[in-house]
């Protein structure tokens, strides 16, 4: 099964225009383009979409317009964008949760990740990072597995969400290590971290941009980052790749377009993006904000998209995951 949807992610790629001359003829930009975000405005989201597409829209010779249409973990922003004429005027950003994630999870999506997007590249990534309560005597990996077998189902593992990223990590040790830790899902880093700085929470993955601060001062303690190196930001955590587990996650940060959109003008967004990302503005706001930039191609963004749902897909399934 994993191969047949690799295989439809490529051809879905690979479609030819011959079905739709008008549009991949007809001059683009020929208005100004819609970026649908589907978060919130003022967060990473924004500022990231706004660093690229202040960019893009300069090389692209037009306006690219920010509209956020949040809400439902980002389904509905999602389901918008997949609804869109496919003529290049429409795109929007996608995320590892409605992407890979959520399709497994939920029983009702408004929209089919495999057949009414089509991913065109990664522009930012944001490390996950393992963190526990500074006064939790595990000082790695091992030594917070081993705690946690010797207080079966008296540690606990907090998350920003059940199905996410952060939660589902922990469903991989479970697996592997047969540790019983209480998963504590809250609905955000904002209230996760002043539970776990108060000594309620002992363990949890959450993006290296809102962690850092606390780690560098000491208020939590790092054991591993989620990447398959070690980070510039953090050059003495070890990944979890040295850990022993055979474990590469980050959270993304792409464009997609509405399925249907000629593979000229996918072209174009994807080496605008691309270029977009080496401009000293764009590399500045990512070291800031403790992001990443992974060069992919197209074809690698898919096959990434494929891998990973797959991945969370068996999670889900083998560990009975669900959503209330």
């Amino acid at each position: 099964m994993p191969s047949l949807r690799r295989r439809s992610l490529a051809a879905l790629l690979a479609a030819p225009a011959l079905a739709r001359p008008a549009l991949a003829q007809a001059p683009w930009p020929s208005r100004p383009i819609r970026f649908i975000i589907p978060w919130p405005p003022g967060g990473l989201n924004d500022l990231i979409a706004r660093a690229y597409n202040d960019q893009v829209g300069r090389t692209l010779g037009t306006t690219i317009v920010n509209d956020f249409k949040a809400g439902a973990g980002g389904r509905i922003g999602v389901a918008e964008i997949a609804r869109s004429a496919p003529d290049g005027h429409t795109i929007g950003m996608g995320n590892l949760g409605p992407l890979t994630i959520f399709p497994h999870l939920y029983r009702d999506m408004p929209y089919d990740a495999r057949k009414d997007v089509l991913p065109v590249t990664m522009f930012a990534a944001s490390p996950l990072v393992l963190v526990v309560n500074k006064d939790l005597p595990a000082r790695n990996v091992a030594e917070l597995i081993s705690l946690a077998k010797s207080r079966p189902g008296r540690l606990n593992a907090a998350s920003v969400g059940v199905g996410t990223a952060q939660h589902l990590i922990f469903e991989m040790f479970k697996e592997r290590d047969g540790i019983e830790m209480v998963h504590v899902p809250y609905r955000g880093t904002n209230e996760s971290l002043p539970a776990m700085l108060g000594g309620d929470i002992h363990a949890m993955f959450d993006t290296l941009p809102l962690m850092l601060s606390q780690i560098r001062d000491g208020s939590i303690r790092a054991l591993a980052v989620t990447t398959p190196e070690r980070l510039p930001q953090l050059p003495d955590v070890p990944t979890l790749k040295e850990s022993g587990y055979d474990i590469d996650v980050v959270t993304w940060y792409a464009v997609i377009t509405p399925a249907g959109t000629p593979a000229p003008i996918l072209d174009r967004l994807y080496e605008a993006y691309t270029a977009a990302a080496g401009a000293p503005e764009v590399q500045r706001l990512l070291a800031e904000q403790g992001l990443i930039y992974l060069p992919n191609t197209r074809n690698q963004f898919a096959e990434r998209i494929a891998t990973e749902s797959d991945r969370w897909a068996r999670i889900i399934r083998d560990q009975r995951i669900q959503v209330q």
